[in-house]
């Protein structure tokens, strides 16, 4: 097969695409690699229908990748993810609102053009995440414990298009990373990018059957074949913080190869696949006793003011 993948510059380096790129070529496969943030693009003549089996996307929000890989889908090329769906979750502020009116446990969410409207939010609400609708890898993420503290983060906020606002999920200083390959769910716990921790690393854990059925309710919800989901067990359950197209797949066994066969049986199909049972690595009650459903974690202190920092790559 002949795929195109369209890498943005930030993942020039990265394992995750480049090590699925590498298993393909080793398979036999033509792999053509498109840097759209790098590259004079011309538009008119970019996608030709006939040269590639399917477009892959590897960029971050906000980049020209999705601009090119959505021309693709509309001249009717197989494109991974689905183009529609990798639009519906980067722009966090309509995944917010397609996912609560689908029945995700996602916080309450606000949505403001300037960041001075963010001072209209009831004080009740407090604390606050406020980040960029279209932010990736961590940036301009910031927890905001009050109004006047909200008042002296105006400037730093200025600039960054579109925000949103959710009431801040108290959780036990970790989260739960769930990744979608091939119709498998696997989990990891890692430091939360709002408590950054150096001495807590990520690691695989079990999948609980209750973060499993949500983890699965968001691929046919949006529509994604390969993708992530971040989830906090908050006081009253799991909920969505967030939703990653194409992540990293971080501690994944033999990612790579996975990636690379579901790109490819996507390919073939033609597009999206089917809903299907997903399976899950650890055999698992399909329901939580009680007991442990009732185990949640301490609330984390929320301190005065955070800021997350960056992240060196993909935040998934």
């Amino acid at each position: 097969m002949r795929l195109c993948f369209l890498v943005e510059e930030h993942y020039r380096h990265d394992g995750m695409p480049n090590e699925v790129i590498g298993q393909l070529t080793a398979w036999g496969h033509r792999v053509d690699v498109v840097r759209p943030g790098g590259s004079l693009l011309r538009m008119t003549e970019a996608v030709d229908a006939g040269a590639h089996d399917a477009w892959v996307l590897k960029t971050v929000s906000g980049g020209p990748g999705l601009t090119l890989l959505e021309a693709a889908a509309a001249a009717g090329l197989t494109t991974v993810n689905d183009a529609r769906s990798i639009r519906g979750v980067r722009d966090k502020a309509l995944a917010a609102a397609i996912g609560r009116g689908r029945g995700l446990p996602l916080p309450p969410t606000y949505a403001v053009a300037r960041p001075e409207l963010l001072g209209e939010i009831p004080a009740a609400e407090y604390p606050l995440v406020v980040k960029p609708a279209d932010g990736s890898s961590g940036r301009a993420v910031h927890l905001v414990p009050s109004p006047e503290r909200l008042e002296a983060l105006l400037p730093a906020l200025a600039g960054e298009g579109m925000l949103i606002a959710q009431p801040y999920v108290p959780n036990s200083g970790t989260d739960i990373k769930v990744y979608a390959v091939g119709g498998e769910l696997f989990a990891t716990e890692r430091c939360s990018p709002l408590h950054p921790d150096p001495s807590v690393r990520e690691r695989r854990v079990p999948l609980s059957a209750e973060v499993a059925a949500i983890a699965a309710q968001v691929g046919s919800v949006y529509g994604l074949d390969l993708y992530g989901v971040d989830v906090l067990l908050g006081p009253d359950g799991p909920v969505v913080v967030d939703v990653n197209d194409f992540p990293s797949f971080r501690q994944v066994p033999d990612a790579a190869a996975r990636v690379a066969r579901a790109v490819l049986d996507l390919a073939r199909a033609g597009g999206p696949a089917p809903a299907a049972p997903v399976t899950l690595p650890y055999t698992l009650p399909l329901s939580i006793p009680a007991q442990a459903a009732a185990q949640v974690p301490a609330a984390a202190q929320v301190p005065a003011a955070a800021q997350v920092p960056a992240a060196a790559g993909d935040a998934g």
